[in-house]
């Protein structure tokens, strides 16, 4: 009974994530989905894309049930993090597609096997694992590149949150610019805190 539980459970949390990475992308023009936003050149299509392969890989060979349909390659010679990064020639629909069809190849899975169905993944250094060590990880690994994603969607038009439903208002820019210079305050203030309390300790 708690293995039906907690497979629900994880398996529920995973499907919210997924929706969250998808939701990052609407209303975004070809450009500002694909355009680097960080020094890493982290984008937001890049992270669908990246999250539909380790989708289709971790649910998929890892217990014997490949995933049917080729695979952009994430370990190619020469193309390190290739994964994380959409060509001229790779679409939108495309990745989003590969996605959710992975999405669709990952349920059957999950559906499928019992949480302690065991499974290999050699990358690893402990490659023997459980249908439950692989859901744990795939939404950490979802909710993790979910942050990422509001924070590179927030750069580009102040939008966050998880799902349409839970967005945060957009508020003027009159009330981050004084958000932001209230925090500025805080951490200058911080700083000048901690260098007192060090030159106070250095006289004891």
């Amino acid at each position: 009974m708690i293995d039906d539980f907690a497979k629900e459970y994880l398996h529920s949390d995973l499907r919210e994530m997924r929706e969250a990475m998808l939701w990052k992308l609407d209303g975004l023009g070809e450009y500002d989905v694909r355009r680097p936003l960080t020094p890493t050149g982290t984008n937001l299509l890049g992270l669908v894309k990246h999250l539909s392969i380790l989708e289709s890989r971790y649910f998929g060979e890892v217990f014997d049930r490949p995933f049917p349909g080729p695979l952009p390659r994430w370990d190619a010679p020469g193309e390190h993090g290739a994964d994380m990064w959409a060509t001229e020639h790779e679409t939108r629909d495309e990745i989003v597609g590969r996605y959710r069809r992975a999405w669709e190849h990952s349920d059957t899975t999950i559906t499928a096997l019992a949480l302690d169905s065991s499974g290999h993944v050699p990358w690893w250094p402990r490659p023997d694992v459980k249908l439950f060590n692989i859901l744990v990880h795939m939404l950490t690994e979802t909710s993790r590149h979910a942050g990422h994603a509001d924070i590179l969607r927030e750069q580009l038009d102040e939008s966050t949150g998880t799902t349409a439903r839970y967005a945060t208002p957009q508020r003027n820019a009159t009330f981050w610019n004084a958000q932001r210079a209230k925090i500025e305050r805080a951490a200058r203030a911080a700083v000048a805190t901690s260098d007192h309390a060090g030159s106070h300790d250095s006289t004891l």
